[in-house]
């Protein structure tokens, strides 16, 4: 079992930056892979990004590309969302997930993270 424990979200204006953090516990952190999903207002849930426990193969969505980075500290157990040129559109609850490196699906979630982006 793993826990994912997100932190970091806020208010921020556009253009502004914020750094999310998601605390992992429970398991090794070795084997996993980590992701950013978000759901905004009436919207669907929107993959944001994805990176390997061991810091390699990242990969974004199209929206946040150029934009956002992820990063992962094996010895905090950590993985964080670097988010810069804030747009209103980013405004969204920003979820963590991982999955066993050889799974598909994501099984394990944190609760969210408000980030609301102002004009």
């Amino acid at each position: 079992q793993v826990q994912l424990v997100e932190s970091g979200g806020g208010l921020v204006q556009a253009g502004g930056s914020l750094r999310l953090s998601c605390a992992a516990s429970g398991r090794t952190f070795s084997n996993y892979v980590f992701a950013w999903f978000r759901q905004g207002p009436g919207k669907e849930r929107e993959f944001v990004g994805s990176i390997r426990s061991s810091g390699s193969s990242t990969y974004y969505g199209d929206s946040v590309k150029d934009r956002f980075t992820i990063s992962a500290d094996n010895a905090k157990n950590t993985v964080y969302l670097q988010m810069n040129s804030l747009k209103p559109d980013d405004t969204a609850v920003y979820y963590c997930a991982a999955r066993i490196d050889s799974s598909y699906k994501y099984s394990y979630w944190g609760q969210g993270t408000q980030v609301t982006v102002s004009s």
